[in-house]
């Protein structure tokens, strides 16, 4: 008989490692509220694993109470999804950064996200590198001036959102470190998704990219700079929801109208409709809001589903390994 499991605390998920992040780093933020968050789940500690690559992000595992690995540059999803494949009994969260996650990172994140592993990655995005003191990432804006680009950067900066929209991603998220409910919420249903489940945290550096993201977490600039997107509800934003966002169905281009007298044109958020989704996220300031939110979910059969399909087929087979081996120079493979 399973015995009911103890009633856990934040308290019960911090280490006792001392939190080792800059003052006002926003990571501390994300900390805090993952492990308010992981009592909510109703599981055991001992189910929650945390990956993580190289940055300051990686140290996350350090600081919670479960199991964890804080593993090489770019390869946490590499290695959550040999975690998952052979426990697919565990919670497997991936913990990584822009720079992480989309430089050396890039090609092990997007098939992890293709194949759709049972993970949910958070991706803390803060436009640098901020452990190797301050470098322009992939995402960073153009003319960001860092130690590697003195005179501005001049690379386009990538969508981490397009990138998982670009792989096929199921359930695709963008939220904020300080907003706590809205981060819990947004982690909550990654949790509940069966398949890879990826949320792009904009993260706040104070050291390196102090206000970055300011226009959508100041609480005067937020409600013209900030859009929450809510599945099945109208998508509008200022301080008096006085502002919609419209499809403009003919050019198939985002629009701002105004939300009096055109109740009717206002969108309406759809996350099962991947291409509204792109649009959404594709939103970008000063021109548009920053649309935050749960943009995109699918329902569709994950990567470990098939795979113990698979291997469940294969073991109901007769078979001897010896008979294999000593069968001859070629095999038959039926």
């Amino acid at each position: 008989m399973n015995k009911p499991l103890p009633t856990l605390t934040l308290k019960d998920f911090a280490s006792d490692q001392e939190v080792r992040w800059c003052p006002g780093c926003g990571d501390y933020a994300i900390l805090k509220t993952m492990q308010k968050l992981m009592p909510e789940l109703d599981r055991p500690r001992e189910s929650q694993v945390f990956v993580s690559g190289i940055g300051c992000s990686s140290r996350f595992p350090y600081y919670m109470n479960t199991y964890g690995f804080h593993t090489i540059h770019g390869r946490a999803p590499a290695i959550a999804t040999g975690v998952k494949l052979a426990n697919p009994e565990l919670d497997v969260w991936v913990i990584t950064g822009d720079g992480d996650g989309f430089s050396i990172g890039g090609n092990h994140m997007l098939h992890a996200i293709r194949r759709n592993v049972d993970l949910q990655i958070l991706v803390f995005n803060n436009q640098t590198y901020g452990l190797t003191k301050g470098q322009y990432s992939p995402t960073s804006q153009l003319g960001t001036r860092s130690p590697s680009s003195p005179e501005g950067s001049i690379d386009s900066p990538l969508s981490p959102c397009f990138v998982a929209f670009g792989s096929g991603g199921t359930f695709i998220a963008r939220t904020i470190d300080t907003e706590a409910r809205h981060l819990s919420e947004t982690a909550k249903r990654a949790h509940a998704h069966r398949g890879a489940a990826f949320i792009e945290i904009l993260q706040n550096c104070p050291i390196y990219n102090d206000g970055i993201f300011e226009q959508v977490k100041d609480k005067k600039l937020a409600p013209d700079f900030r859009v929450e997107v809510e599945h099945g509800q109208p998508i509008t934003f200022g301080r008096n929801n006085e502002k919609a966002i419209h499809l403009n169905r003919e050019k198939l281009l985002l629009e701002i109208i105004a939300t009096a007298g055109n109740e009717d044109k206002v969108l309406v958020h759809d996350e099962t409709n991947r291409s509204q989704a792109q649009l959404l996220s594709a939103m970008d300031g000063p021109e548009f809001p920053t649309a935050v939110g749960v943009l995109f979910r699918e329902e569709k059969t994950s990567f470990n589903e098939e795979s113990q399909r698979q291997r469940k087929k294969a073991r109901s087979k007769p078979g001897s390994l010896r008979a294999l081996l000593h069968s001859g120079h070629t095999w038959d493979v039926k």
